[in-house]
């Protein structure tokens, strides 16, 4: 580490983790509550227990983005933090509202909490993934436009590098996209066609940006290849990534309402999307073989690698499986959705923010490079762990949907929905065993930085390398 002011970091990323582990837990709650109906209710409802796995999947990942900002960006410009105590500030305001708006959801319905929190002076909430009340949403854009600021003015003081300025436009995307959470129209058509804005622009369009900023510092950092050939490839990937993930938006407007030509430009840009993520993997494979020096955190490494690979997997090709109109026609809102979704979150930005916490908590701990081997062997153990149990609930839950789409959709005879839902019980019920394993990789991975704590770190060839 550098810049003391990178130590902010730290707190961000230590919250982002522990965010984590709530998400996987009421994921396995919800998960238990498609095969017993009744799991805690009335004390827990599906409704309300699903809104906290999503939220907290929004939430952990944007504290991991903050995080991997305030480290890498003092790095790139050369100089510390403009303002580290804004920085230090706003983590506790986004952390304490965060928090609250999640009791919130727990302890009362939601018709309770809109009313305690005055929504109908301006109603906003009951949206999926948006269902945090004004105030919260409010106090989202106010530690959005404080954390810009921060970031924005370190990058005008000190050195404008590529990964820099690409990190701040994905990091301005996601700020600016989130404000279409405020509009709030009464046309139901309207409001699936805006706010497929915040949701898609973000997963789909600019925290690609992100994704691909930080994963090229790793890469400069344990790869040792020349910038100019890193910052070329990250050109390319960006553009591919705004040219298919804009208009390829409109896989979302197939059935909403909206004008037919949607299934045309839908279907041949989102054909498209694989395209940069595969890229991606190109990318960060060539790098690692041409590497001029073995970093001794390989396990950083490893979540690189493993973040292209993933990605690629469940953005592009799972992606791909059901976006064109004539089968998204047959496949939307099934399982074989919720399969897309867990792989490409896991892969695409769960992933990316466990390898920038892997590469720099060691460095934000005191230590020259890594962790020690001891310590590192376990964390592999959990990459293993939690990626093959996401393979896994990716592969029943495709199976499920299949299944689904089969016998509620495409048969001469189709089923209830809830006749159907019997009848793929099985995949549920491995889905959760599987889900089970991922809990044990995550503890594992949290464990890995508290074992071989004392330890020497790792080194290559005897020699630590610093991190440069």
């Amino acid at each position: 580490m550098k810049y003391q002011s990178q130590k902010v970091a730290k707190l961000y990323f230590i919250a982002a983790i522990g965010l984590f582990v709530g998400q996987i837990l009421f994921g396995l709650i919800i998960g238990a509550q498609y095969i017993w109906g009744d799991f805690l209710f009335p004390t827990l409802p599906f409704n309300q227990a699903r809104a906290v796995h999503t939220n907290l999947l929004i939430v952990w990942l944007i504290f991991g983005f903050m995080g991997a900002a305030y480290y890498l960006v003092p790095e790139e410009a050369e100089t510390d933090l403009v303002m580290p105590w804004l920085a230090k500030l706003m983590f506790w305001i986004f952390l304490a509202a965060g928090a609250a708006t999640i009791v919130g959801y727990i302890v009362m319905p939601f018709a309770d909490l809109a009313k305690l929190t005055q929504n109908d002076l301006f109603p906003t909430m009951g949206r999926e993934f948006l269902e945090q009340p004004t105030i919260t949403k409010l106090g989202i854009v106010v530690v959005a436009l404080a954390f810009l600021a921060n970031i924005g003015f370190t990058i005008l003081k000190g050195r404008k590098t590529v990964i820099n300025l690409v990190l701040l436009m994905g990091l301005t995307g996601l700020a600016v996209f989130f404000l279409f959470a405020f509009f709030n129209p009464t046309n139901i058509v309207w409001d699936k066609y805006y706010w497929w804005w915040v949701v898609h622009l973000w997963v789909e369009g600019v925290w690609e940006l992100i994704l691909g900023s930080i994963l090229a510092f790793i890469l400069i950092k344990t790869t040792g290849v020349d910038r100019e050939v890193i910052e070329k490839w990250l050109y390319v990937i960006i553009a591919m990534t705004l040219i298919t993930g804009i208009v390829g938006t409109g896989h979302h407007y197939y059935w909403i309402g909206t004008p037919e030509f949607w299934q045309w430009w839908g279907s041949i840009f989102s054909a498209l999307e694989p395209i940069p993520f595969f890229m991606m993997t190109v990318f960060a494979f060539n790098m690692v073989n041409k590497r001029r020096r073995n970093h001794p955190n390989k396990a950083a490494v490893l979540w690189a690698l493993g973040t292209a690979v993933m990605a690629f997997l469940g953005a592009g090709v799972w992606g791909f499986l059901h976006t064109l109109a004539p089968v998204n026609y047959y496949t939307h809102g099934t399982q074989i959705t919720a399969a897309h979704g867990h792989m490409a979150f896991y892969g695409a930005y769960v992933m990316i923010n466990l390898a920038i916490i892997s590469y720099a908590m060691p460095l934000l701990r005191g230590r020259e490079a890594a962790n020690s081997n001891k310590s590192q062997v376990l964390e592999m153990w959990s990459f293993w762990l939690m990626t093959i149990s996401i393979v896994f609930i990716t592969l029943f839950l495709t199976a499920a949907g299949i299944l689904q789409v089969y016998l509620q959709r495409f048969s001469d005879n189709p089923l209830p929905f809830m006749v159907v839902q019997s009848k793929i019980e099985l995949f549920y019920v491995l889905r959760e065993l599987t889900g089970l394993v991922f809990l044990a990789g995550l503890i594992v991975y949290v464990a890995s930085f508290f074992v071989g704590s004392r330890e020497p770190e790792a080194t290559v060839e005897g020699e630590v390398v610093a991190a440069s």
